[in-house]
């Protein structure tokens, strides 16, 4: 059991494990640049015999402005590396057949419109294509006897699921003069992009032998998930999916899911498994012998940042059995071992995501590894293969046993780059944040730093606000870039950070920047106390939520130097026009309609009187979840007001910067604003 509020101890300074792997007189310091030189690994698939992962590993061109990802095979036993697939395209998604000698795929390749499934000998041979779908393949997975693939692909809802009529719909649609987007969803656009083009998710079955394509879903017209996609797994013997899908159909005034059975024979029948709980279910999977279905639900409809609670399924009795009654932590990415007799899963924990485990029956949870940020647990042969990483070094495979003995590291497509990079030291560190909680934080120091001198202070506010600074390499907001400009660099996880239990989580619910302001302000004062800090040259910076209480901070004191706001929101009254407006009322405690004084209270545009200090705002103009007006109206009320200020709009960027030139111009311009009004480096 793990206490549900932070350990009650502050000023303790642990440091984490962040090896510097040559001396910063032979490497040189981290960089955008070096950020995109390096691989990037994901994709993780265990091989049926548990001897070989497969992962995919891209690559970017940053002159070309494009990354590039191919297949590769790694063995287990001596970490030896094959690239697998060499196209022009970029492979997406592997899966290994059940005999394990032939892996899927989706690609984009030569006449291919959309992605489209592969098939591959893994002992030699081409790919081929196996799928014409007009509108492209997704989540591909084996059906257990390796002899077909289930498969998901969009569709008009109207003609259910009818290719022909599809290929017609979208020639008319390629050739019309008009590009309305039309919608009476209250979920019209997502992330970056419209969902009013009437398709829906589909999921169809691809035959190997008779290479003939079976829809499964033939009368399925409303979507699986608002984001367009789909989450599902089969069943070991292969006569049910398991799907999460969204219990109201349009417009979608409710977006709570539940788990349906659906039957794999093509007559489209579907059951839901869990009608009795109004909230979320979600995440299916099946173990192994296919007694029992494990998925996560939350209970609680008027609560942001809730607990997942891992749930088992008996599928012969329908006895529903919560494993981990007494963790104050929330699972993901759950697994079984062979034999069903263990779950193994990640969960945020003190800032990490550390590997844990619990009996199949439920009860007491185990600790497994409580180091970096863990993801993609497979579990084969008493070994756990995953991937790994940290604040000094990005994604990894790493195996480790099933009681987490005998870690090491697998792959290595990044060490010639990292050996050129010279790290910061990182510690962990607990300060007495607001209402006298114990509140967590990274502080990163620059690769040069010499505690003799005095440095400018970066306080960095992570979004959500449910999320983490995690003790993770991060490809956005990269620690080691920042901290390499010369900045001692902090990122602390105040309340309504997720890790450190459910009622840190929910202290914030209804009064959205009240505790964190106060946590960024202490993190603040503990830094300034040390010797080597000058507190005239001090800057916080924060992107989503985290821009919000950059605007906030920005009213409320001018203790800053100078600020950057990415992607943050400044009228709250103005974010309905967010992509997902549902509860809302309860991060900001009334809506504009009902608790409109309670709205305006945590609005920063409502104290724009106080606001003093120099601030970089920037913003994707394709960011639906933080609409780029609201970038717009927080830097047009700084210059009404002759504060200093600058805006950068990035045309075709969503609320990421993902592309490599943007990105490296983007990290440009966030230490140019740093250096402007604090400098750089110890003095």
């Amino acid at each position: 059991m793990i206490n549900s509020r932070p350990p009650a101890i502050f000023l303790f300074l642990l440091f984490v494990f962040s090896p510097v792997l040559l001396s910063a007189q032979q490497s040189e310091p981290m960089s955008a640049e070096k950020l995109w030189q390096l691989k990037r690994v994901g994709s993780l698939v265990l091989s049926p015999d548990g001897r070989t992962a497969a992962v995919v590993v891209t690559s970017y061109d940053i002159d070309k402005n494009k990354g590039h990802g191919n297949i590769w095979l790694i063995s287990l036993a001596s970490g030896e590396a094959q690239q697998f697939t060499t196209g022009p395209s970029t492979e997406s998604a592997p899966q290994w057949s059940p005999d394990g000698r032939t892996i899927a795929f989706t690609a984009k390749r030569n006449e291919d419109e959309r992605a489209q499934l592969y098939l591959i000998p893994v002992g030699g041979g081409e790919a081929r294509r196996v799928t014409e779908m007009p509108l492209g393949v997704t989540a591909v997975k084996w059906f257990p006897d390796g002899e077909s693939l289930a498969f998901a692909s969009s569709t008009l809802a109207r003609d259910n699921g009818n290719l022909d009529s599809l290929k017609a719909e979208l020639k008319r649609r390629k050739d019309d003069k008009v590009n309305a987007k039309i919608s009476e969803d209250r979920v019209f656009r997502y992330w970056d992009r419209y969902l009013t083009d009437g398709w829906v998710q589909h999921i169809y079955r691809y035959d190997v032998a008779s290479e003939e394509v079976t829809d499964l879903t033939p009368d399925m017209d409303r979507r699986f998930h608002y984001t367009g996609g789909v989450e599902y797994d089969i069943s070991p013997d292969g006569e049910e999916i398991a799907v999460t899908m969204i219990v109201s159909g349009p417009p979608y005034d409710t977006l709570y899911t539940d788990i349906y059975a659906l039957a794999t024979d093509g007559n489209g029948a579907m059951r839901n498994l869990t009608p009795d709980n109004p909230a979320s279910d979600f995440g299916p999977h099946y173990t192994h012998g296919g007694k029992y279905l494990l998925f996560g639900r939350n209970l609680r409809m008027d609560m942001n940042g809730e607990n997942t609670k891992l749930t088992r399924l008996d599928r012969a009795t329908g006895e529903r059995t919560e494993l981990c009654r007494y963790f104050d932590r929330s699972p993901a990415g759950w697994v079984s071992d062979e034999r069903e007799q263990t779950v193994y899963f990640i969960a945020d924990h003190l800032g990490k995501k550390s590997v844990f485990s619990v009996p199949m029956s439920g009860g007491a949870v185990t600790t497994l590894l409580h180091q970096g940020s863990n993801s993609g647990l497979q579990v084969a042969d008493g070994r756990i293969i995953f991937l790994h990483q940290h604040l000094s070094a990005p994604p990894a495979v790493y195996v480790m046993d099933t009681d987490g003995g005998n870690l090491r590291q697998v792959s290595s497509f990044n060490e010639e780059v990292l050996a050129g990079i010279a790290m910061g030291r990182v510690e962990n560190v607990w300060y007495e944040g607001a209402g006298q909680d114990s509140v967590q934080m990274y502080v990163i120091y620059p690769p040069d730093f010499d505690a003799k001198k005095k440095w400018p202070l970066l306080v960095m506010i992570h979004g959500g606000p449910h999320g983490t600074f995690g003790d993770d390499f991060h490809p956005r907001w990269n620690a080691q870039v920042f901290a390499a400009g010369g900045y001692v660099t902090v990122a602390p996880n105040f309340h309504g950070s997720t890790g450190f239990g459910e009622y840190f989580a929910d202290r914030i619910n209804r009064e959205h920047p009240r505790l964190p302001f106060i946590d960024v302000m202490k993190a603040t004062d503990e830094m300034e106390k040390r010797p080597y800090i000058d507190a005239s040259r001090t800057a916080a910076a924060g992107g989503s939520y985290g821009g919000y209480l950059v605007t906030w901070i920005g009213g409320h004191t001018d203790r800053y130097a100078c600020l950057i706001n990415h992607a943050g929101v400044y009228n709250l009254m103005a974010q309905f026009g967010s992509d997902v407006t549902f509860h809302r009322d309860i991060s900001y405690g009334g809506l504009p309609w009902d608790g409109r004084d309670q709205v305006l209270r945590w609005s920063p545009s409502q104290y724009a009187a106080d606001y003093v200090t120099p601030t970089l705002v920037i913003h994707g103009e394709k960011d639906y979840r933080v609409p780029y007006g609201q970038g717009l109206e927080a830097y047009g009320m700084l210059k009404a007001k002759g504060v200093p200020s600058r805006i950068i709009i990035y045309p075709t960027e969503n609320h990421w910067i993902l592309t490599p030139q943007n990105s490296i111009h983007w990290y440009g311009e966030f230490h140019a604003w740093l250096e402007r009004w604090i400098g750089k480096g110890g003095r």
